[in-house]
């Protein structure tokens, strides 16, 4: 190896890099629009090395919402674990939710793009899934608080699931838009407050 060339690292650290690198591009750039030569850039090695370890921009797009399932999902259940009460754990999740977002700025942006897509790509599956595994977690609680006789009798779980995911979603966008990801928390208090009176026994 010559001085100055890029450091051989595992398999698996490799594609580690090359995800982050994905991510950190679609903080900025959409997603289709990002070549695997600027991915290589950011990692510091050649477009080759890139398809050593991945076969193809859309495999590297699996892996990117594979990372982002587990560590967004790992993310909310501690959050909801380390909260006691059914409502200050749904609490907790919402506000971790956010602080994913201001971290990874990029997220979204994967997960909005492939949501518009009309083909049912490995991608979309993998975001499928996420929240597919996101809605458990809340009905989850809200059955917990129920239970508790902390959500109003005539809550429906299932739209309050929904408007919880939708809550966050619009912010999230909200922020996109301005162009700025830490604004997402400007209006958070406010807009779940709201969301909370709606679904709380009074």
């Amino acid at each position: 190896m010559s001085e100055g060339s890029p450091s051989r690292l595992p398999t698996e650290a490799r594609q580690a890099e090359i995800v982050a690198a994905a991510l950190h591009l679609a903080s900025e750039t959409s997603p289709p629009l990002i070549t695997t030569a600027e991915i290589a850039a950011v990692v510091g090695v050649s477009q080759g090395a890139v398809f050593k370890h991945f076969s193809s921009k859309d495999a590297i797009w699996v892996a990117v919402m594979s990372w982002v399932r587990a560590q967004l999902l790992a993310a909310l259940e501690a959050a909801a674990g380390g909260a006691g009460r059914p409502l200050a754990a749904l609490e907790a999740v919402f506000r971790a939710h956010l602080r994913f977002v201001v971290t990874y700025p990029g997220v979204p942006r994967v997960i909005f793009h492939e949501l518009q897509n009309p083909q049912d790509t490995a991608v979309k599956r993998e975001v499928r899934a996420l929240l597919q595994a996101y809605r458990r977690l809340l009905l989850q609680l809200l059955d917990d608080a129920a239970q508790r006789g902390d959500l109003a009798a005539d809550v429906d779980h299932d739209a309050a699931a929904t408007l919880f995911v939708g809550t966050v979603q619009g912010l999230v966008m909200q922020s996109m838009t301005a162009g700025r990801p830490t604004s997402v928390k400007l209006r958070a208090d406010q807009v779940y407050a709201i969301f909370l009176r709606g679904i709380r026994q009074a």
